[in-house]
């Protein structure tokens, strides 16, 4: 695979670039889904839009505050290099962060369960980060290794690991597979988001150790790093919800019991 110029086109002398234009397709894609399914969260649509306001500028500044931290280095010696997010550095994990950290409170200003909403949201940001990721492969960045794999991406004559193109894959499926399961199966609010964070972590974990460009904890790559730590925290909250989940339904069916108990007695 030979990626071709990574600008889209250009309108008044502006590039437009497919890095960009990729991200805010996933976006769109992703609220459109979210909008029509709503309801079956038993969530308002126009809610919806109003998240979305607050999570597309939320996003880009965590993405990119996050990947700056990181990679310090690079941006002390100038600072306005900081704000050109149009030559790529944008770090998935900190768009994340910030935009649960916002939505939790957006959540609260309508009154709208967090979770409830993250579940239905859950799905569609797997999907957002597989139309987005290959924006990476137009800006020939976040690649793996040299490899002589069929599908290598070629830049410069040499072949490297597609690790764009690993974790699109696992994105797509991980949206279908969400999607079906909240659906059909989802028992508690709070699963879809868990299962979402496990694994998409378990993938990032494997397809970072195979990139070249791993933003650095020290001598340790620091998408492995909180990848672990998702798992962990997130497999203990969902175990934390189930079991709250069981227990609620525990004292329903026992109350209910007793209603049914007096009510034979009154007769």
């Amino acid at each position: 695979m030979i990626a071709p110029d990574r600008v889209a086109f250009s309108i008044f002398g502006l590039d437009v670039m497919w890095y960009g234009l990729l991200i805010g397709l996933g976006f769109f894609i992703a609220t459109l889904i979210c909008y029509f399914r709503a309801k079956e969260h038993d969530i308002q649509p126009d809610f919806i839009l109003d998240l979305v306001i607050f999570m597309v500028p939320t996003a880009i500044i965590g993405a990119r505050a996050y990947y700056v931290i990181f990679s310090w280095e690079n941006y002390a010696g100038d600072w306005m290099k900081i704000f050109d997010t149009r030559s790529g550095g944008l770090a998935v994990h900190g768009g994340l962060i910030a935009c649960f950290i916002v939505a939790y409170f957006v959540c609260r200003h309508h009154k709208v369960n967090f979770l409830n909403a993250a579940d239905l949201v859950a799905p569609t940001i797997a999907l957002a980060q597989s139309i987005g990721r290959w924006g990476n492969f137009f800006n020939e960045e976040a690649h793996g290794g040299p490899t002589d794999l069929p599908w290598a991406q070629i830049i410069d004559g040499v072949g490297y690991h597609p690790t764009f193109l690993y974790e699109s894959i696992w994105c797509f499926l991980l949206f279908w597979f969400l999607l079906w399961l909240d659906r059909n199966h989802r028992k508690f609010n709070g699963q879809i988001l868990c299962l979402y964070g496990i694994l998409y972590s378990v993938e990032r974990f494997f397809v970072e150790g195979l990139r070249t460009d791993s933003l650095m904890i020290g001598p340790l790559r620091q998408a492995q790093v909180l990848s672990l730590c998702l798992i962990a925290g997130l497999a203990v909250i969902y175990w934390i919800l189930m079991k709250h989940r069981t227990n609620t339904a525990h004292l329903t069916n026992a109350a209910n019991l007793n209603d049914k108990t007096e009510n034979k007695e009154n007769e």
